[in-house]
């Protein structure tokens, strides 16, 4: 049996409730990094306020959608990249210059490619939305 990704589950999850124009989702398995994933949708004002609660089993997040997201997904394979290569997959990500994230880790943590960009490190690339 395989195991599910909770990342790639999750910001499908936030896109199809976004889409129906709802005011808030849950997304019923949890990780660490959906949680920080969640935290820079946040920062960057796709997502409003969100909770973990926790149920005995997987836990939950109950997310506050502000109606701001039109594309949220998971990049698979997780490849590294260069910061020398994030205006390229920008470009093939993103539908537009300045319009959405790119999310990377890196060993700074999770950055978006403006910050990775910024302090010039690269890593692997893991999600995007606009």
């Amino acid at each position: 049996m395989t195991k599910p990704d909770v990342l790639a589950n999750g910001l499908m999850t936030i896109e199809v409730n976004s889409k129906l124009g709802k005011r808030k989702c849950v997304i019923n398995m949890t990780s660490k990094l959906l949680g920080n994933v969640l935290s820079i949708l946040q920062r960057e004002g796709y997502i409003g306020q969100f909770e973990y609660i926790d149920d005995g089993r997987f836990g939950k997040y109950v997310v506050e959608l502000l109606g701001k997201i039109t594309r949220c997904r998971a990049i698979k394979p997780r490849f590294n990249i260069k910061h020398t290569e994030i205006e390229r997959h920008e470009q093939h990500y993103l539908p537009g210059k300045d319009i959405g994230i790119l999310i990377l880790t890196t060993s700074k943590g999770l950055l978006t490619s403006k910050e990775a960009k910024k302090m010039k490190i690269g890593g692997a690339l893991i999600a995007y939305c606009y």
